[in-house]
Parts: structure tokens; C-alpha cells; sequence
């Protein structure tokens, strides 16, 4: 059985990093979205915009970034997201208004965009093929790890450093990820591949929809991450504001209990990654999607905070365990010359579809209550499990091409 080598870890830490980078700093904006609102004057739907627009700039980042990965090379383009962000969420704490704040989440956004595919990329790339689910969920954990450690630290640092001095703290997790991908080289089966050599930027997305069974595939898999993201955000985005104004929390035991959810998130995502690489990527999905329906139908029902503790991580683990699995699968079904196009490509067109989410679920929760547009969430997850079924193929073990 082939091992991990030590480049192997290298580049999973370094696509963790990357994408941790990314947890951190969208977290934070949930957490600051009032604070900024009442220093810059900006209506509610202003402040939602922000978190849209990141988004948004994060689905543009992905589609450039991914094929330009695909031609140039994993760790270089890494590279260029990587300032690209520093330097844009840098300037969103010199911000005097709603206008340049957007331009810049914007831009920064963009940056953001490139991290999830290529880091997944790089990573399936160097692991061998009955290991390569746990190396696409270890830099999926890494998102998590961002969140956490926003989730812990926002209460701290925000009351003392403002918004302004948060944004500023959000660019260093991108020079950390920036200096140690700096000893990372390409993949070998990147500089061997020949398809590189001959590579234009429309063939990357014609790639993605080359025949039935892969257009097929891409289908399923932009549904699936559709799903992902939009549950994702729709929960993550609301929850701090529904304990906050629900259950009366303070900053604080928001935090926590968010920290609590995001720690369940994470032992989701381990356990998927050892699940596909034993039983198969799709029973594994289905498992989870399943789950996910259940424990969102539980959650919506409570109102016991210590119940609610204990139910927000299982709901985490079902709801976002899944995002262990989206690397391999998209790593599995597209050629060395396509992968990271597929991988934000299809990633990020869930996230476009996810950045409606908190708006959609805003407006459930104003016409009805946060219990209903909670609820409302498991209905997604049932079309989760019928694309599952019917659209996504069985990869398990596969050799990359």
C-alpha cells in the first residue's frame, strides 16, 4: 500500500492554510455586519449585500483562478489568490463608506475564489488513491479551523480593535499560508501531464462537458455543491443572530455555541473522508445527506439551550460533513488538465447559488420565524440525495489521469 509522503502533508497543511484563510475571514464579517453598519450608516440590506457580493467575487475568483491553475500551475496561482486577498481585505479596514467597503469584500472575494479548487487540486494530486478522500477532508477541515478560531476570537479582539482592527487581523492567516506554500513546488503528475503543454482556457471548460456521462457528472456535482453551500450560509450566516435575539445570548455564548456547531462540522468532514476511502464516495454522501435532513428537522423543534448545544454539533457533522468528499470526487472525474477548472467551477457555482441564501433565508425568517426557515433547509437536502442517486458516479480508488 503506498504512504503519504512528507510533500504530501506539506501541501494538504498548505491548502488547509489557504482555506482556513477563507473560513476566518467570512466568519468575522457575520460577527461585525452590525458594528459596520452603525459606523458607516448602511441599511440592512447594504450589510447583506457585503456577504452577497463576497460571494459573488468569490465565483468570478474561482472561474478565472481554476484555469489558470490548470495552465500555470497549482502553487504559483495559489500564490497570486493569496495577495490578491491579503491586500484587498487590508484596504476594507481603511474604508469610509458602503461604496469602496463593496469594491474591496468584493475584490477580496475574488481572491478568496481560487483557494477551495486548486488547494483540493494540489492535494489529490499528491496522495495516493485509497487515502485521497482523507487528504481532500483534512483541507476541507481547514475551512473550519477558520471559522473556529473567528468564532473564538471575534468576542475577544472586536470590542477593542473595532471592525477596522479585524479586518487587519484577517490578513494574516494569508501571510502564513503565502510563506509556506513559498516551499512547495508543482505536483509531478501536473508538470508530466502533455495536455498541459497544449493547454487554452476554453478547453479547461469544455472538459467539464465533454460527453453524457461527464456533463452528467458535472450536473450532479453543481447540485450537490449548490445544496453544500446554501445550507451551509443559510445556517452559519443566521444562527449567531437567531441565539443573540431568540435565546437572548450574548456575544460571547454566541460564539461559543457557534464554536460548538463548527467543532461537529469538523468531526463530520474527518469521518467522511474515512468513510469514502473505505465504503465509497457515493453510499457515503447519501449517509450524510440523509443525516442532514433528520438532524435540520430535529434542530428547528428546539428551544432547550443545552439541548440545543449538543444537537448544533450533530447538525454540524450532518450538514457539512459532506464537504470531505467534493475534492476526491471532483478530483477523480476530470483529467490533470481540467481539475482545478472542475473543482472551482462547480464549487463555486454553489456558491453562487449558496450566496442567496442568507437573503432567501432572511426573508423566510421575516415572514414566518427562524424555526420555519431552518426547517425549510432539510427540503434541499432531500434534492441533495435524488442527485446523489442519479447523477454521481461511483470513483472509489480511481487513478488520476
Amino acid at each position: 500500500m503506498k504512504e503519504v509522503n512528507s510533500y504530501g502533508w506539506k501541501a494538504v497543511i498548505g491548502s488547509s492554510i489557504g482555506y482556513a484563510m477563507d473560513g476566518f475571514d467570512l466568519l468575522i464579517l457575520g460577527f461585525m455586519l452590525t458594528l459596520i453598519s452603525g459606523d458607516l450608516g448602511l441599511t440592512t440590506g447594504q450589510a447583506g449585500s457585503l456577504v452577497t457580493w463576497t460571494l459573488v467575487g468569490a465565483v468570478i475568483g474561482g472561474f478565472i483562478f481554476g484555469t489558470l491553475s490548470d495552465k500555470f500551475g497549482r502553487v504559483r496561482v495559489l500564490t497570486w489568490t493569496i495577495v490578491l486577498f491579503a491586500v484587498f481585505t487590508g484596504l476594507c479596514a481603511f474604508a469610509q463608506g458602503y461604496w469602496d467597503l463593496l469594491i474591496y469584500r468584493t475584490i477580496a472575494g475574488i481572491g478568496l475564489g481560487g483557494e477551495f479548487g486548486i488547494g483540493m487540486a494540489l492535494a489529490a494530486e499528491v496522495w495516493p488513491a485509497q487515502h485521497r478522500a482523507k487528504a481532500t477532508s483534512y483541507v476541507a477541515i481547514g475551512w473550519q479551523l477558520g471559522v473556529l478560531a473567528a468564532a473564538l476570537l471575534t468576542p475577544v479582539l472586536l470590542p477593542y480593535i473595532g471592525w477596522r482592527g479585524m479586518f487587519l487581523v484577517g490578513i494574516i492567516p494569508a501571510f502564513v499560508a503565502w510563506i509556506f506554500r513559498a516551499k512547495l513546488h508543482e505536483p509531478e503528475i501536473f508538470v508530466q501531464s502533455k495536455e498541459i503543454k497544449d493547454h487554452s482556457y476554453t478547453n479547461s471548460f469544455k472538459l467539464l462537458v465533454k460527453d453524457v456521462r461527464t456533463t452528467k457528472t458535472s450536473i450532479g456535482v453543481a447540485v450537490l455543491t449548490s445544496v453544500q453551500n446554501f445550507g451551509y450560509y443559510g445556517i452559519m450566516i443566521w444562527l449567531p443572530n437567531f441565539l443573540s435575539k431568540q435565546l437572548g445570548f450574548s456575544l460571547t455564548k454566541s460564539g461559543l455555541w457557534t464554536a460548538v456547531t463548527v467543532c461537529g462540522m469538523m468531526l463530520g468532514i474527518w469521518l467522511f473522508g474515512r468513510l469514502a476511502d473505505k465504503i465509497g464516495r457515493k453510499p457515503t454522501f447519501i449517509l450524510f445527506q440523509v443525516c442532514a435532513v433528520a438532524s435540520i428537522l430535529i434542530y428547528s423543534q428546539l428551544s432547550d439551550p443545552t439541548a440545543m448545544l449538543f444537537a448544533g454539533a450533530i447538525l454540524g457533522a450532518s450538514v457539512n460533513g459532506m464537504m470531505g468528499g467534493y475534492g476526491a470526487l471532483m478530483a477523480e472525474a476530470y483529467p490533470t488538465s481540467a481539475r482545478a477548472t472542475a473543482q472551482n467551477v462547480l464549487f463555486n457555482i454553489g456558491r453562487a447559488v449558496g450566496g442567496f441564501s442568507p437573503m432567501v433565508v432572511g426573508m423566510i425568517i421575516s415572514m414566518y420565524s427562524y424555526q420555519v426557515a431552518i426547517a425549510f433547509l432539510a427540503i434541499i437536502y432531500v434534492i441533495d440525495i435524488l442527485a446523489t442517486v442519479f447523477l454521481i458516479p461511483e470513483l472509489k480508488g480511481k487513478e488520476l489521469e
